[in-house]
């Protein structure tokens, strides 16, 4: 088995397509629409791994995803293959003023990471 996709509920939809697209070289699939349903979605698909679905519609409540950890999701990974690259997808991400909540470093159980928050504050741990 393997996990096929990630889904995430999105108050933006292009601004997080962009987002995906712009820092972590997503390939965007082709936008769907259900009018009876009032549902919009992306399938976002990247060099390998599960694709990420970003939803859309609009009577879904917010949820304030702040530094408090609860119940659900934590966060996904994503693997950009050297330190160095850790390092400079983060200042990139940083030079563009999204919030890094999480500098590089090597974490207790062996992996070199930070942790950013992509536009609506859904946590990203950038590896190795």
């Amino acid at each position: 088995m393997k996990i096929e996709h990630l889904a995430i509920w999105v108050k933006g939809l292009e601004t997080m397509k962009e987002f995906y697209i712009t820092y972590f070289n997503a390939i965007p699939g082709e936008k769907y629409h259900n009018a009876h349903k009032n549902f919009t979605s992306y399938f976002l698909s990247f060099e390998e791994g599960p694709r990420l679905e970003l939803m859309y519609r609009p009577i879904i409540p917010h949820r304030s995803n702040d530094m408090e950890e609860m119940i659900g999701m934590a966060h996904f990974a994503v693997s950009v293959g050297s330190k160095e690259n850790v390092n400079m997808l983060t200042e990139r991400l940083r030079k563009a003023d999204f919030e890094i909540v999480g500098e590089p470093r090597t974490t207790g159980d062996g992996y070199y990471e930070s942790v950013v928050l992509d536009p609506e504050n859904n946590r990203i741990e950038i590896t190795i």
